[in-house]
């Protein structure tokens, strides 16, 4: 009997949490999914997905939120953890056929009170642009599937850029896109661009400028997700084939790599400094991997199935104070945990700031991530300086927490890497400004929106060979006039040609030689994390996990997108 009462205990659905900041609760109230609130069949459907966007309206509430449930998808306003949710009226709601939305992402440069721009990928292969405020239909891109007819995966608008946005499919490729030219009405010739390592790059060979603008065949099997780095000039990249793969986004060069323990990797995202990049995946781990010294650094074991989410916390993090006298590391990074130190206390919350303000000792900040998986949990990780710095031990005296918005440290040059050809790199993320903006994709979001004329699209206008040698960073877009519109029914897709070019040499991986070694590290030869937390929290397998600033938000496969209240943020409601 005692057996069959912890069994029955393990299997129960939390509703809150504690951590060392305190507790978190699930709003209940705050519950949003399709209207009739009834659970949904998600035998052979697409993963449930979320994405946020801020309007700027003046009304205080500018907080808007889109997720895709079967072949439906909702646009409502999103009032997180102030007032209840109201079903009854979405702003938006679009029913596909012969598809379904597999992921989405908002252009947080252009969004409006009266206009935002969605992407929204679909299972079929097309991406359509859409404005769910005015309830249009901008563009259809790969309509007739003629670029790829595999399922999207993913999709984002490029950081800085009103109009280029990149897209993977299962296929293993990615696509450049700009939402100013159009698809072309016969299947896309390429000419090769770059190749490397289980990877090349293409330019579309056109008389007139046309989509795609550049073709990336990445490793082997489905690219299942990329992520921007914080400042925008590096993309991860994570297969079916078990690699991360990390670019510099604007030379188009690998700069680093790793391997899973095994099966594919399936999600990643980036610290909120550039500096870590965490993955998860069929091997039920987290990975941490250092973008600056191209390495697994530790690897954490609590999900009992596959990871299907990780994401950081830019909001939460523990401030250590430290004895500057007993700080064994260089002086460079003693100065920077100086400089991180008075930043910390500058950003920190009044009741907080004048205890931290005041204080000489520096501080090294623990990062903070989260990840769910098909196993229904979601579990919490601290990154600690014991794993980040194991050779530069710090003496704590004592710890605070604070919950505040996320500074980046100054950034140093990253060491050069042998994958890079011997270049030094510069870590992305020096400069984030608080407070990120509420998104599916913070580190896209959070680039400032500053330069001239974007430098790509010129020379994509007079010939793209030249792409390499561009910053895409330096961009700013011009505000465009509404593109045409147009009826679009996704009910009958027809297939006039497929794309059969590969000129990537495909050369198998033996998961035996890659065990053991920089790639992929045996299990004892990295430090392995234990989850601070680790909860059942729905029904169906978990996919999706946001962190904002009031609230953490995640989602199942029934089609539940629920709210955690932070410590201190709950509110009575009055429906």
């Amino acid at each position: 009997m005692a057996a069959e009462g912890g069994g029955k205990e393990m299997n129960e659905i939390k509703t809150q949490f504690t951590t060392r900041e305190g507790l978190y609760k699930l709003l209940s109230h705050s519950e949003y999914s399709r209207p009739n609130r009834v659970p949904f069949n998600s035998q052979g459907s697409n993963p449930v997905k979320v994405s946020f966007v801020n309007v700027n309206d003046q009304s205080g509430n500018g907080d808007r939120i889109c997720f895709n449930v079967g072949r439906e998808l909702y646009f409502y306003i999103y009032k997180g953890v102030r007032k209840a949710a109201d079903l009854s009226k979405p702003i938006d709601k679009r029913i596909y056929k012969g598809t379904q939305p597999t992921c989405h992402d908002f252009n947080h440069l252009t969004a409006t009170a009266e206009s935002v721009s969605l992407l929204v990928g679909f299972s079929a292969g097309q991406v359509q642009l859409i404005d769910p405020i005015k309830k249009e239909t901008s563009k259809l891109f790969n309509e007739e599937r003629l670029i790829d007819k595999s399922r999207v995966t993913c999709v984002k608008w490029v950081p800085g850029s009103e109009s280029l946005f990149l897209v993977a499919h299962s296929s293993g490729n990615m696509y450049l896109y700009n939402v100013e030219h159009t698809c072309g009405t016969t299947a896309p010739h390429y000419q090769l661009l770059k190749q490397g390592e289980s990877f090349a790059v293409h330019t579309c060979k056109s008389k007139s400028t046309r989509n795609p603008l550049l073709k990336w065949t990445v490793g082997e099997g489905a690219l299942n997700e990329f992520a921007f780095s914080p400042d925008g000039k590096f993309l991860a990249c994570v297969s079916q084939d078990g690699f991360l793969r990390v670019f510099n986004f604007d030379s188009v060069e690998l700069h680093g790599t790793m391997k899973s323990y095994f099966g594919g990797l399936l999600c990643v995202c980036w610290s909120p400094d550039g500096k870590y990049i965490v993955t998860g995946g069929e091997d039920d781990l987290v990975t941490v991997w250092s973008f600056v010294d191209c390495r697994v650094i530790a690897r954490g074991q609590g999900h009992k199935s596959w990871v299907s989410v990780v994401a950081f916390d830019p909001n939460t993090t523990s401030v250590e104070e430290t004895d500057p006298m007993e700080f064994s590391g260089s002086d460079e990074d003693f100065q920077e945990l100086i400089n991180f130190g008075r930043d910390r206390a500058n950003s920190t919350q009044s009741r907080l700031s004048k205890r931290n303000s005041t204080d000489s000792r520096p501080v090294s900040v623990t990062y903070r991530f989260g990840s769910v998986g098909q196993d229904t949990q979601l579990c919490l990780w601290d990154l600690t300086e014991d794993i980040l710095f194991p050779h530069q031990p710090l003496s704590r005296t004592r710890t605070h927490t604070n919950v505040m918005n996320a500074t980046s440290p100054p950034a140093g040059s990253c060491p050069a890497n042998p994958g890079s050809n011997g270049n030094s790199i510069t870590t992305p993320g020096n400069a984030i400004p608080p407070p990120l903006p509420r998104s599916n994709s913070l580190p896209h979001s959070a680039v400032s929106n500053t330069g001239s004329k974007s430098s790509v699209d010129s020379a994509i206008a007079s010939g793209v060979s030249k792409f390499a040698t561009l910053s895409i960073h330096d961009r700013k877009e011009r505000h465009h006039d509404k593109d045409h519109k147009r009826n679009h029914s996704m009910g009958h897709i027809s297939s006039k040609s497929s794309d059969k070019l590969n000129l990537v040499t495909k050369n198998k991986t033996d998961p035996a030689k890659t065990l053991g070694t920089a790639l992929c590290p045996r299990m004892e030869d990295v430090p392995l994390l234990e989850p601070l937390i680790c909860k059942k929290i729905a029904h169906e397998r978990l996919t999706v996990l946001i962190f904002l600033e009031d609230c953490i938000v995640t989602a199942c496969q029934e089609g539940f997108i629920c709210t955690w209240a932070r410590p201190g943020k709950v509110v009575s409601f009055n429906p």
